[in-house]
């Protein structure tokens, strides 16, 4: 959906820290903002931080399945 968004906005540059392998449109298992069916691309940066954004994301799901855990056990 936010790839779809950045095209239908026509957005000129697209920044991010790190890729998402499952559900990725950027670059990783898709490619919506570079495909030459659509009327409109964009210039991709990846990997900005990449370390440091991949720790936070990974922080901040774990914190998620620990609260959900703990409100099973509750």
């Amino acid at each position: 959906m936010c790839a779809g968004a950045l095209v239908l906005s026509r957005m000129d540059r697209l920044v991010y820290g790190c890729d998402d392998p499952k559900a990725g449109a950027c670059g990783t298992l898709y490619n919506i903002v570079e495909d030459g069916r659509l009327n409109h691309r964009l210039e991709v940066t990846a990997g900005v931080l990449q370390e440091d954004c991949k720790a936070q994301l990974q922080d901040f799901f774990q914190k998620k399945r620990d609260e959900k855990a703990k409100s099973k056990t509750q």
